[in-house]
């Protein structure tokens, strides 16, 4: 399928105008928006679409027109959109951007010249990426608060000393890209110097692990995204990379560069969010989502009201 079939195919020609009576708080002062008509995006997860209703809500508070075309699937249809320019603006990540969408092999380990390398380089994309969160949704390994009280793990390079002492002991699940990927299981092993047998390797869906890893003993570890979460709701232990093996994956404010021309404003409105933004509040929103079950524009308007970026009537 050609990417323009799939993004036409994303129903990019419909969305829903954002009708919330929302207005400036700390950002939006003067509505500097105002007259803009401006399309918001997000891929498919929780995280993502809370990003994105966050961003229609304070170009809605700034006085713009809003469409909300957040919620596509998977990671190049919305990326087809920003450089189409049938979306303004989404949320990505440093680390998509420079492996996934221009082709590096190798990440880069600090997160400032990771986005700095993808922001010049994708430039001649026409997209334009704005200074990121310290929120960092990134591979990472778990274990239950409960099985670590035995095994003390703290570290990968904890798991890979485990795997040599006691090779039976170090069951994991993840998933299936996770399992086949350089940057997942073969290259973290390589990295640390572990070797999981095949046979303590389980593969499943990304949400049956968490559960896994927290109520069975099928598996000791499990692969999880360090924003999720059911991480806290589950009570598992993250396992610092100490190596620093697994790619930065910060998220950043991504716009159509037609868009950000004549509107550069938009960076002055998006960089107090992206600066408010850690690993730990994502994980405490996304878990409205995925654990309470709440809805992302709420949860989203919500923790705007709160932290008085907008305010609601």
């Amino acid at each position: 399928m050609s990417l323009a079939l799939l993004v036409g195919g994303c129903g990019l020609k419909s969305g829903s105008p954002m009708v919330d009576d929302v207005s400036p708080g700390s950002v939006g002062q003067g509505e500097p928006l105002k007259g803009a008509t401006l399309t918001v995006t997000s891929k498919n997860f929780s995280e993502n679409i809370i990003l994105g209703q966050m961003t229609g809500l304070v170009f809605k508070a700034a006085g713009a027109e809003v469409l909300d075309r957040t919620n596509l699937p998977g990671s190049i249809s919305a990326r087809e959109a920003i450089i189409n320019g049938d979306a303004d603006a989404q949320w990505d990540y440093t680390g998509t951007g420079w492996i996934t969408f221009l082709g590096h092999a190798d990440p880069i380990i600090d997160p400032q010249k990771q986005f700095e390398a993808v922001r010049d380089e994708d430039k001649g994309n026409g997209v334009i990426w704005l200074p990121p969160a310290p929120l960092d949704n990134t591979y990472a390994l778990a274990i239950s608060k409960k099985n670590n009280a035995k095994y003390k793990l703290k570290t990968l390079s904890d798991v890979a000393a485990l795997a040599k002492t006691d090779p039976g002991a170090v069951t994991i699940c993840v998933e299936n890209e996770f399992a086949s990927r350089d940057d997942g299981l073969p290259g973290m092993e390589k990295k640390y110097g572990m070797k999981i047998p095949a046979g303590n390797i389980q593969k499943m869906d990304a949400g049956i692990i968490y559960t896994q890893v927290s109520q069975s003993n099928s598996c000791l570890l499990g692969e999880v995204f360090t924003t999720d979460g059911r991480i806290k709701a589950m009570n598992l232990d993250v396992l610092e990379d100490d190596k620093d093996f697994f790619p930065n994956y910060n998220a950043s404010p991504v716009v159509h560069e037609a868009t950000f021309e004549k509107y550069p404003v938009i960076a002055e409105l998006l960089d107090p969010l992206a600066k408010k933004l850690t690993t730990e509040v994502a994980q405490t929103l996304n878990a409205k989502v995925d654990v309470d079950g709440e809805d992302p524009h709420e949860v989203a308007k919500e923790w705007l009201v709160e932290e008085g970026f907008i305010e609601e009537g």
